[in-house]
């Protein structure tokens, strides 16, 4: 005999779920309300969203500043869809590619030896070279790109809205 019964068996598959869903809920909670607080933080300053996109200089000047008045506004609505678990999996999928975005973004600035803030939380532009925090920003999208992993293969998690109307 094992020694384990079959209520105790039971006992623990049904504690799995229940872990990955509440692994589920903090992937949500922490990539929607990273991205709704950036989201919020640029829309407040569109001047300064667009001046932020600008300042990576890969997009041509114009489009950089239609990407800087639009960002905020996915990135809003995406928050407000994670936090609520709402298309969680289309939410999560969008600012998965949002944090992709920016490790690249990031990336080729720092590589190109640019000396840039990286906006994501407003502000933005040209700042001294010993102020740029390049690798602190890369691994926090790397995290955040993780949850967002996450919740696109298992997009159901507790006290989502997903969960109460499909």
């Amino acid at each position: 005999m094992s020694g384990t019964s079959e209520t105790e068996t039971m006992a623990g598959a049904s504690r799995k779920p229940l872990v990955l869903d509440l692994i589920g809920l903090a992937a949500r909670l922490i990539l929607g309300g990273v991205v709704l607080v950036a989201g919020l933080l640029k829309v407040t300053d569109p001047t300064a969203a667009e001046r932020a996109v600008r300042a990576y200089q890969i997009l041509p000047y114009d489009l950089a500043g239609t990407v800087g008045l639009v960002l905020p506004i996915v990135e809003i609505v995406a928050g407000v869809l994670l936090i609520l678990g709402l298309f969680t999996r289309i939410a999560a999928v969008i600012g998965g590619l949002l944090m992709i975005a920016f490790i690249i973004g990031i990336a080729s600035a720092w590589a190109r030896g640019l000396t840039i803030e990286c906006g994501c939380f407003g502000g933005g532009g040209t700042i001294p070279a010993a102020e740029t925090n390049y690798l602190p920003e890369i691994l926090r999208d790397i995290g955040l790109v993780i949850c967002a992993g996450w919740l696109t293969v298992r997009p159901r998690t507790t006290f989502s809205l997903d969960r109460r109307l499909f």
